[in-house]
């Protein structure tokens, strides 16, 4: 059996209303991370998105790499969207019961990644229950230790755009790498994963329902999506 926890990265999009139906439809709830900015301008997709059960999480406002930004202004990037997500929770007539929170493209701050997570563990961030995972490189990494959430697996499917070569059969080609340079093979028997996808008006014009496509496809081959779980620090 493989397990998995979907992540989708950069709400709320024009799209997200129907990812969401289909997420229901299969019995999948999975975290969203919230870009605040996107948010702003597609806050009522953001409220359904609650309304039916999904999980949002912080991914700052403005999705900088925090490498390049102060401490300071990491924290006030994480906090602006802070005030924007209890807003939005409050209008969905939601309880916030978690906070989890993810760097985008996965930069940890640089030489302020120690000082980033004892910020998120100070303020009562919440980690993604990630004990399933035994990938040794995840633990290597400092992975397991980090409160903000990161991925095992990445579709990828964020680098489909015009003028790009990537394509979909590039997605195909990462779904079924037995031995990626990066992350974990998805498809390997006994996995625990952590998968991250894109809620991207852009891929949905050139791709159609490409989220169906990629979910289909990894429910076919076995993989399991299990709730999420967390871990208050």
């Amino acid at each position: 059996m493989i397990r998995a926890i979907l992540t989708i990265d950069d709400i709320a999009s024009k799209n997200t209303p129907a990812v969401v139906d289909y997420l229901c439809d299969n019995g999948i709830r999975v975290v969203m991370f919230a870009w605040g900015e996107m948010v702003e301008k597609n806050y009522d997709n953001a409220v359904y998105a609650l309304k039916k059960g999904m999980i949002v999480g912080n991914h700052s406002f403005s999705h900088p790499y925090f490498s390049k930004l102060t401490f300071e202004q990491g924290v006030s990037e994480i906090e602006k969207c802070e005030k924007l997500l209890d807003k939005l929770y409050k209008d969905a007539g939601v309880e916030r019961k978690f906070r989890p929170f993810r760097f985008p493209y996965g930069d940890k701050g640089g030489d302020n990644k120690e000082a980033f997570q004892r910020y998120l563990a100070e303020k009562g961030f919440d980690k993604l229950d990630d004990r399933a995972i035994s990938y040794p490189w995840w633990k290597e990494e400092g992975l397991d230790r980090d409160i903000d959430t990161f991925w095992t697996f990445d579709f990828a499917e964020y680098n489909i755009r015009r003028g790009n070569h990537f394509t979909i059969d590039d997605v195909w080609k990462r779904v079924n790498d037995p031995a990626p340079e990066s992350g974990a093979a998805i498809l390997k028997e006994g996995g625990n994963h952590i998968v991250l996808l894109h809620a991207h008006d852009e891929t949905e014009e050139l791709v159609p329902g490409y989220y169906k496509l990629f979910i289909d496809k990894l429910l076919e081959n076995g993989v399991e999506f299990v709730e999420p779980n967390f871990i208050h620090i």
